[in-house]
């Protein structure tokens, strides 16, 4: 298919109309696809491992790093194209000191689609910098890379009447926890056709989000965010849950929260052992106490701990559904996945593009903890 690109003039005009039709009315986006393409993963630090003798044992080479090369669209109107890399944290054998900070470094570049005609495209800015680690607490500070003067930040050039501008990322997130034996029991719970399901987790993992600052763009339709809140990760089952991740923003002067709630499921195939093939299914639903339907005393008596219950898809309600899927290669005789071909395959209900966007740029923050084992 041949791709035309849009004048200066067009992609301007483009980018004003989105962010004016979404000020007006924000339509809902219903629809399969809303977050496609595909990512290969290389995980170099699980194939180079240190031979020095000076760190810690298991730990990958001074300056190994895990690859993560990737082409995804989001909403069906941005495509981000590019990279990122990770570098994990190393500590010497003996007493445990630093040799090497965590660090993510983004190389992604941004192109708008033109919501009229979907064949022309135009690059208009990247995704770029790094984020540190806290070797102690295991703490990515979204702002860091200021003290290497590259903080993480979407830059926007200037096109037609579209002014240029630069916008950061901030606050901080917990990854998972070094040491394991710390995790505790933690109960979810949701309301899955008029009865309350609940489900519990022996040992519970959280990434936590400590007033995250999501940079706005590539239009203003895309506001800056906040995002506070937690998902936990399921050592047993590999599964995440929340009961809550909330995302804080203004949109065309309206001060707008929208709250997520749900699951993540890892679901491999039965001989994934040996072809490497699993998806993680995505239900989550936005606002899902405020989309509920009213609930009489009866709720409290038909409570179920039924699991197929809690992981089921409910349509009624706005959500993030579809699935992620993996194809893993592992090291010879390991169960170690040393490389991932993924395909995304997340669909929108009754979302807003704002929804879907703001989702979208987390789980790329969080690119390097939801793909470590």
């Amino acid at each position: 298919m041949n791709r035309r690109l849009l004048s200066t003039a067009a992609v301007a005009a483009a980018l004003l109309m989105s962010a004016a039709s979404f000020a007006q009315d924000a339509p809902q986006l219903t629809e399969e696809g809303a977050i496609a393409g595909t990512m290969n993963i290389d995980f170099a630090t699980r194939t180079t491992p240190d031979t020095s003798g000076d760190l810690k044992e298991g730990s990958s080479a001074v300056g190994a790093k895990d690859t993560y090369k990737f082409s995804l669209n989001a909403a069906k109107t941005i495509e981000f194209n590019g990279e990122v890399t990770r570098q994990p944290k190393l500590f010497s054998r003996l007493i445990g000191r630093t040799k090497q900070d965590g660090r993510l470094y983004y190389n992604v570049n941004i192109a708008v689609l033109n919501p009229k005609d979907m064949t022309q495209k135009r690059t208009v800015g990247k995704w770029v910098g790094e984020v540190p680690q806290d070797p102690a607490s295991g703490t990515y500070d979204l702002a860091g890379g200021k003290a290497n003067e590259s903080p993480m930040r979407i830059a926007i050039d200037a096109i037609g009447q579209a002014q240029a501008f630069t916008d950061p990322f901030a606050g901080k997130f917990v990854g998972k926890a070094e040491k394991k034996e710390t995790l505790s029991e933690r109960l979810y719970e949701r309301v899955v056709n008029g009865k309350k399901t609940t489900i519990k987790v022996a040992r519970a993992d959280p990434m936590t989000f400590q007033g995250v600052e999501l940079a706005k763009g590539p239009v203003s339709a895309y506001p800056r965010t906040r995002v506070d809140g937690r998902l936990d990760y399921d050592y047993e089952t590999a599964n995440y849950l929340t009961d809550g991740i909330t995302f804080t923003y203004n949109l065309a002067g309206k001060e707008m929260t929208d709250k997520i709630t749900g699951s993540i499921k890892w679901v491999p195939e039965a001989n994934y052992s040996t072809n490497g093939r699993g998806a993680y299914e995505f239900n989550l639903r936005f606002n899902e106490e405020k989309n509920q339907p009213a609930q009489g005393e009866g709720t409290a008596f038909e409570a179920t701990t039924d699991e197929a219950a809690f992981f089921s898809v409910d349509d009624s309600i706005p959500s993030l559904t579809g699935k992620i899927e993996y194809v893993d290669t592992f090291i010879p005789g390991t169960e170690t996945v040393s490389a991932s071909k993924i395909t995304y395959k997340l669909n929108s209900n009754k979302l807003t593009k704002a929804q879907v966007v703001n989702f979208f740029k987390l789980w790329l923050v969080v690119i390097g903890p939801t793909n470590d084992d």
